[in-house]
């Protein structure tokens, strides 16, 4: 099993991508998330998963060891495979997926590609006790999301926003920390985007 490839990104795709390695390029499916930290021409290394059908061979990618572990977890539920699980973590970052989970909020699960309510009801059964990796010190947004309801918020609105902007969770997490305040998402976006042109 490949545990994790390193190379250049030769090509980016909105799904995938083709890393280069050492002259051997390999197509790897991966999340929105990841997507966001990678850059053509660029080195990276991704941690991946070799799904094996009689039908073909394809891999996925994951920038983090936090987001291979997630997908790793989720494709062990019955009903959910790889590409449902990739769907699910480019629609929603590990942390808040794992809060939701935590906090049994069906009402954000059902709302995530692939998952109904039967699903749902699945993954926080069998997955409640299991996400202690989702949730480790130093996990800014976890701990900036963890009194809120997960959901249509104003900081979740936020944040999509500025991740469509193009930037990373982390710094996100960072500049909407301390917004919890504020009455619309415009307002939070506002200033969380005050925050970070002054870096």
């Amino acid at each position: 099993m490949i545990g994790f490839l390193r190379g250049t990104i030769a090509r980016l795709k909105a799904d995938s991508c083709l890393i280069d390695v050492h002259g051997v390029g390999y197509r790897v499916s991966i999340s929105d998330a990841t997507r966001r930290e990678l850059a053509q021409g660029k080195e990276a290394q991704l941690y991946t998963y070799l799904s094996v059908r009689e039908d073909a061979l394809q891999l996925y990618g994951f920038r983090t060891e936090q987001e291979y572990d997630m997908f790793l977890v989720l494709i062990g539920i019955s009903g959910i495979g790889p590409k449902v699980a990739l769907g699910i973590l480019s629609s929603i970052t590990v942390s808040r997926l794992a809060t939701a989970i935590t906090n049994q909020q069906t009402s954000v699960l059902t709302k995530l590609p692939g998952i109904g309510k039967k699903s749902a009801e699945r993954l926080i059964l069998e997955l409640k006790d299991k996400l202690a990796f989702a949730a480790g010190p130093g996990d800014e947004e976890l701990a900036l999301m963890a009194d809120a309801p997960v959901g249509d918020t104003v900081l979740e609105e936020a944040s999509a926003a500025l991740a469509a902007l193009g930037f990373a969770q982390n710094e996100i997490a960072i500049a909407l920390r301390g917004l919890e305040s504020c009455q619309t998402s415009e307002e939070a976006i506002k200033m969380a985007l005050k925050k970070l042109s002054r870096k």
